[in-house]
């Protein structure tokens, strides 16, 4: 029998802290080709305009397969509902059988994804953080902060959006979550103060200049998951000292990596996977004057770890 959960049903079934630490293996399993992802879906409509993500694989001797769609369709706000959607269908590796239906509205890819800015912060923010910068204010932006307060040490945080009006939301919404927030006037104001910084938005313009980052910052870029968006100026990672790719082979082809290699301002060869980072620390941050990068596209290895949790947990509650 094919079992179907409620969003509601989902979020019981998540652990904060474990799925980061989940995602984090999961990222050292698709680097060290354990795990078999075909390239990603993309279905992008007209009118209204929407973008559907198709993304599935499986790690090599497990138990289930997994595929994964997840839309935004920008309009929907103005309509009062949700701008993001989606369900990840879970079948088994041995005979194919659909076992779970993960009806999650897309918070799974948005909880999987702040998991994965948390992993990075883990591995290539420096030492000391005195301010975390957000750039975006919507749903993402809000669980990168909340996630990252499981991994740095720092409570300060500054926002930046275009809109200062979704500025103030964001802020009044963390409110009494520990921490301190204030607004930008400015995208300069934020990077002169932040050593760690994360962009969250559907830019497909830069909104942070190679000029703007000082020495010691490390920039999570999660916003560039499709062609033609980019957040981060091509020359800024020319510039850094280490960029790390969730996937290479993604982030080459529509990640902030992509401007910068086609661009030639970025060697393909100098990109580092997260994966190995984790494996390997040596890969990473070598002190707290460089300058990092972690081009984050979302790799379907994370889908695979964040519905292994569930059905984990989904197989406890029932035998407790």
């Amino acid at each position: 029998m094919t079992t179907v959960l409620q969003l509601d049903e989902i979020k019981q079934l998540v652990d904060i802290p474990q799925l980061i630490n989940d995602i984090e293996a999961g990222f050292v399993l698709y680097s060290q080709g354990r795990v078999q992802v075909p390239p990603v879906g993309f279905l992008h409509l007209d009118d209204p305009p929407g973008d559907v993500h198709i993304k599935y694989g499986f790690v090599t001797g497990g138990e289930f397969y997994v595929v994964k769609l997840a839309s935004a369709f920008p309009r929907n706000e103005a309509l009062g509902l949700p701008v993001g959607n989606g369900v990840i269908l879970v079948f088994s590796q041995q005979t194919g059988a659909l076992e779970l239906v993960l009806l999650d509205e897309g918070w799974l890819t948005d909880i999987r994804t702040a998991a994965a800015g948390a992993v990075a912060a883990r591995h290539l923010a420096p030492s000391t953080v005195s301010h975390i910068g957000i750039v975006g204010t919507g749903v993402q932006a809000a669980l990168q902060l909340e996630l990252l307060r499981h991994v740095v040490d720092c409570r300060s945080c500054i926002v930046w959006g275009r809109n200062a009006t979704k500025v103030r939301a964001l802020i009044e919404r963390l409110e009494g979550k520990g921490l301190e927030l204030q607004a930008a006037p400015d995208i300069e104001s934020l990077t002169s103060q932040c050593e760690l910084i994360v962009t969250t938005t559907s830019a497909r313009a830069p909104v942070i200049r190679a000029d703007q980052v000082r020495p010691g910052t490390h920039i999570t870029a999660v916003g560039s998951d499709d062609h033609g968006k980019q957040e981060l100026e091509a020359a800024l990672l020319g510039k850094t000292d280490v960029v790390v790719a969730d996937s290479i082979a993604q982030c080459v082809d529509h990640g902030e990596c992509f401007h910068a290699v086609q661009d030639g301002l970025l060697e393909r060869s100098a990109i580092r996977e997260l994966g190995a980072v984790i494996e390997d620390p040596t890969l990473g941050r070598a002190d707290d004057r460089q300058i990092t990068v972690a081009d984050l596209t979302g790799v379907a290895i994370q889908d695979i770890q964040v519905a292994a949790m569930v059905n984990r947990a989904l197989v406890g509650k029932r035998r407790g």
